[in-house]
């Protein structure tokens, strides 16, 4: 069929491409549909621009010429859009708000010695979380697309982005999936010794001679030097099955092995139809976990000894801002935690309505992430003075920093509650939830990325969905073999932490803010919900965000230290290399598509980085019967929900 070029419904000559323009291509639909077509250069659209022009006669072709075929070819559906237009937020509270906060935020804040870690911590989350996790939304609900094509989109010679982006959710979906299994396991345990808790002594079978319990002063031996606790023997002998280090694996750790298998039956199970029909799924698990939180917070606080954990957990060293540990690890925590760089975001956004007031949904998610993350510290900090008041030892040395902290201190302060049993059976099945919310929003954000880039997948996105998970119940196997622990700790340092986030993340801004430009997304912002970007996120998009990431990344690299397993295990440099190839294996994607992409594309070299750096992509949106324009003026306090953004996901 052929096409006309409309402004706003008023048919218009064929454009100078060496004009300022903006393209609107009209089809027919069965509501008002348009596309918008970004040339080489931009002009600002604002509210002034879309609602003070007069709607021009209907687009030949329009709602009388009956419904075509959706965006994407025959058979394919739209991007579907959320059922409340609460659904969204509570959705990036899910996504963000999981077991990044209780269980990765205390052990890295005590690894890096409490207080130093929350400086960088806070560092990060001024100037590089909060704009940048508003950046990702804002621009997937724009696009109304996902992680993958996103970037290619805004900056094609750098389509390499997506494609880092999309490896990083591939390996986070692979070990995160193991944090749930070991979860259930706790669940399922805490009743197989009723009416007390399997950790609850040091009578089991897997005990050692050095267990002692505070509680009843029971010890299998009176050396206090080499003391452990009930609740960290079940932990490394009964779950784990822990060897001496990641050169024996030992044998398959069968009941992990059933618990992984459950938790991703369980994850496919809410995601087989597609996220965004998963609303009310999504608002209980975002609720849900804040009350178990709160009932642990007032008897974590209470507990003898937690006045020392808590200002261990608040009290800066400073010699530890010396090293490069506080700052990857502060900074990365806060990308992980937020879900930047992982693809996430952009697919949420995309599900949004075009006039929908991303902003102060991002701002309430960051705070609530934030505020999260600080009340796990809390309780965590304050059962780790009780438990080392109890072993007559200091708070730096009572356990053991692995990733296995939640599991050594919710455990402990589930045993002084009344009815331990069902207030344990309770805590994991918030756990389970957390995970499991934010493990089906990143399985669906690689889902959509990869069904973004090969659309022919979602003429089968059942079939497709159960395929990726049953391959990365697959892939997560070796992580829970008796050494499975140090694979799943190389895994987490390596795959989606440290160097390889920041490197995606760093480039995933310039292309937003200094090849696509601030100033044109500033615009794309007011399009959409009629707010002016203020001078302080401009800076952190165009200066403050990225020269953080690259100071960070060139500290951590000069200032290069070992991988540990807790205080004592060190990997050897075998394993460091193995954990190093698995950074690379996302890192190297943005340069080598860039060598692609000159070397493919036509013209001369100057015409192809200049075609490459030029923007290409389409954002869709539709107009509502009677509505004149995208944008209804709205300020920065008052949201505004129109329409729902057009595109391509089918279920």
């Amino acid at each position: 069929m052929s096409e006309q070029m409309y402004y706003w419904g008023e048919e218009k000559e064929a454009a100078d491409p060496e004009q300022t323009f903006i393209e609107f291509s009209a089809k027919p639909a069965s509501s008002r549909e348009y596309t918008h077509l970004f040339s080489s250069s931009y002009r600002e659209v604002t509210a002034a621009d879309s609602g003070g022009r007069a709607a021009g006669p209907a687009p030949p072709g329009g709602p009388a010429g009956g419904p075509p075929g959706p965006p994407g070819g025959p058979g394919a559906e739209e991007r579907a859009g959320w059922g409340h237009k609460l659904d969204f937020l509570f959705s990036c509270i899910s996504v963000s708000v999981g077991l990044g906060n209780v269980w990765r935020f205390p052990y890295l804040c005590y690894k890096n010695g409490g207080g130093a870690f929350l400086v960088t911590y806070a560092i990060a989350m001024l100037f590089c979380g909060v704009p940048i996790f508003f950046q990702e939304v804002a621009i997937g609900q724009y696009l109304g697309s996902g992680g993958m094509t996103l970037v290619g989109q805004l900056c094609p010679i750098l389509q390499g982005v997506g494609y880092a982006t999309m490896t990083l959710v591939f390996f986070l979906d692979i070990y995160y999936c193991i944090i749930i299994a070991w979860t259930l396991f706790y669940l399922i345990s805490s009743f197989t010794a009723l009416p007390n808790l399997p950790w609850s002594g040091c009578d089991n079978e897997w005990n050692t001679a050095h267990c002692y319990d505070p509680r009843t002063a029971a010890a299998n031996l009176t050396d206090h030097g080499n003391r452990s606790s009930p609740v960290e023997e079940f932990w490394d002998r009964r779950v784990l099955h822990i060897t001496e280090g990641i050169h024996d694996l030992g044998g398959m750790q069968w009941e992990l092995f059933l618990c992984l298998g459950l938790g991703w039956l369980l994850v496919y199970g809410i995601i087989y139809r597609g996220l965004h029909q998963s609303g009310k799924i999504i608002w209980f698990t975002a609720l849900f976990p804040y009350f178990i939180l709160a009932v642990l917070l007032v008897r974590s606080v209470t507990l003898e000894g937690a006045g020392a954990g808590l200002l261990y957990y608040v009290t800066p060293r400073w010699e530890e801002l010396l090293g490069p540990g506080p700052w990857i690890d502060g900074a990365t925590q806060i990308f992980f935690a937020y879900s930047i760089g992982m693809g996430a975001l952009p697919t949420l956004g995309s599900y949004n309505a075009y006039n929908h007031n991303s902003y102060k949904d991002a701002l309430i998610t960051c705070v609530v992430n934030t505020l999260t993350s600080l009340l796990a510290g809390v309780v965590t900090f304050s059962i780790l003075g009780h438990i080392a008041l109890g072993q007559g030892t200091s708070v730096a040395s009572v356990v053991k920093s692995g990733p296995g902290l939640v599991f050594l201190t919710y455990p402990e302060v589930v045993l002084r509650l009344p009815g331990a049993p069902a207030w344990s059976f309770i805590f994991f099945i918030m756990l389970v939830v957390l995970g499991i919310d934010s493990e089906f929003c990143i399985v669906e954000a690689l889902v959509a990325g990869l069904a973004d880039q090969w659309p022919v997948l979602r003429q089968h996105r059942k079939k497709f969905t159960a395929a990726v998970c049953f391959l990365m119940f697959l892939l997560g196997l070796p992580m829970v073999t008796h050494g499975g622990a140090y694979i799943f700790q190389l895994m987490d340092f390596y795959s989606v932490s440290g160097m390889s986030l920041l490197w995606v993340c760093f480039f995933q801004t310039i292309a937003i803010g200094w090849i696509f430009g601030a100033k044109n997304f500033s615009a794309c912002i007011k399009s959409m919900m009629g707010i002016e970007v203020n001078k302080f996120w401009y800076a952190c998009w165009v200066v403050f965000a990225p020269a953080v990431m690259v100071a960070i990344f060139v500290f951590y690299v000069v200032q290069y230290q070992p991988l540990t397993y807790g205080k004592d295990y060190q990997y050897p440099m075998w394993a460091q290399g193995v954990g190093i190839g698995i950074s690379f294996a996302s890192m190297v994607w943005i340069p080598a598509y860039a060598i692609y992409y000159l070397i493919t594309a036509k013209g001369t070299l100057k015409e192809r980085i200049q075609r490459g750096l030029k923007p290409d992509f389409k954002c869709k949106a539709k107009i509502p019967a009677g509505q004149k324009g995208p944008v209804i003026p709205m300020s920065e306090s008052s949201a505004g929900l129109l329409t729902k953004n057009s595109s391509f996901l089918n279920q």
